[in-house]
Parts: structure tokens; C-alpha cells; sequence
């Protein structure tokens, strides 16, 4: 009998030594947690834990987006004198394979305009680069085929060292039909605008400073 309670004994301190054992197991794997979430266990607050989850400085909203092009003004005000403005203007036009159109500039009144500046061709390409720098929802049905734009810059002076600069594109689509090619006007989305006053002022960023008005 003696020796069958001493048996009882020893089971049962093992069986508790086991369950001792499992629940210190199960501290640690809840303390971990605790760890991880802090003392703030409210849904959709991780605590000081920032490496997961919906809020804390471990989520960086808007890293590695490819950042909106910001706009230029347009006029631009640039702080230059406007002869070197005016021909600055005018090495960017070659420099973009822009031609002059001496006939219908007016250089001393500030205004240069280039000729029609043939950007594409085809028409499996035509109506999709047109929709870049123009509005063609209302002519899909043209079968465009080629487009082209003119750029007008006209440098008004605000007094001897700054001037407003603004570009102007007519964009055009052509349709071919039976009765022959036809060059529409189309409403410009400021595209050409824009690459141009961004070409100039990297142009005269050596020899005058920009600023917006």
C-alpha cells in the first residue's frame, strides 16, 4: 500500500510539473503579443507595434507614388531682359525642331510663332498621341491620321528686368477621305504648353532667374 501511494505521488507531481510547464509556455507566447500590441488593444490600433497593420509611423501613405506633375502658370514671369528672353525663344524653337515663321512673327512686339510642327503620323498612332495634346472625344470617328501644332510666344515686359512669357498651341488633326485631306482645329489640352515652358526656363535657367506671378 505504502509503496502504491508513493507511485500516486509521484504521478501527480509530474502531472502537475507538466501543466506547470505548458502553462508558463502559453505567458510567454501571450506576452510576446503583449509585447507586439502594447497596453492599447483598440481594433485598428496596433500600439507600439509599427511595422504591420493599419496605423503607426511603420505605414508610409503615398511612398514610392509617382508624384503629380505640378503645372506651370501660364503666362510665366520670368526676370530676364526681354532681348534675351526673345532670343532664347528662338534657340529653343530649333533646338525642338520648331521653324521660325518670320512672316507672321512680330519681333518687336514680343510675339515669335513657329510653323506647323508635324508631331505624328499614322494612323494605327495618329488619334492617341492627338488625345495627348488635344480634346477629340467629340471626332472619334474622324480616322485621324496625322497631327500637328504651332507654338506662338508672346514676352510682354512688366518693367526693365522681368518680363510675362505666354505660349499659346493651335493643335490640328488630319482626316484623310475621298474627298481629300482635311486639317480640323482641335481644342488644346496645354500639353505643348507646358513642354516648351518647361524647355525654356531650363534654356535661360544660366542667364535670368523664374518666378511665378
Amino acid at each position: 500500500m505504502k509503496y502504491r501511494a508513493c507511485l500516486l505521488a509521484l504521478a501527480l507531481v509530474t502531472i502537475g510539473a507538466a501543466s506547470a510547464f505548458a502553462q508558463e509556455k502559453g505567458v510567454d507566447s501571450q506576452s510576446q503579443r503583449i509585447r507586439d500590441t502594447g497596453s492599447n488593444r483598440a481594433p485598428g490600433n496596433n500600439g507600439t507595434k509599427t511595422d504591420v497593420g493599419t496605423t503607426g509611423s511603420g505605414i508610409n501613405f503615398g511612398k514610392d507614388k509617382t508624384k503629380a506633375v505640378e503645372m506651370l502658370p501660364n503666362p510665366y514671369r520670368l526676370t530676364a531682359r526681354r532681348d534675351v528672353i526673345m532670343s532664347t525663344v528662338a534657340d529653343v524653337m530649333r533646338d525642338r525642331k520648331l521653324i521660325v515663321d518670320d512672316a507672321a512673327s512680330k519681333p518687336n512686339e514680343g510675339i515669335i510663332v513657329s510653323q506647323p510642327y508635324t508631331f505624328i503620323k499614322g494612323t494605327v498612332v495618329a488619334q492617341s498621341e492627338l488625345n495627348r495634346f488635344a480634346e477629340i472625344e467629340n471626332s472619334q470617328g474622324r480616322g485621324w491620321t496625322r497631327g500637328r501644332y504651332t507654338i506662338t510666344v508672346e514676352v510682354q515686359p512688366i518693367d526693365g528686368t522681368s518680363s510675362n512669357v505666354s505660349v499659346t498651341a493651335k493643335v490640328e488633326g488630319r482626316s484623310d477621305g475621298g474627298s481629300g485631306a482635311e486639317w480640323t482645329t482641335l481644342q488644346s489640352r496645354g500639353t505643348a504648353e507646358q513642354d516648351f515652358l518647361n524647355a525654356l526656363l531650363e534654356a535661360i535657367g544660366g542667364g535670368g532667374s523664374s518666378s511665378r506671378p
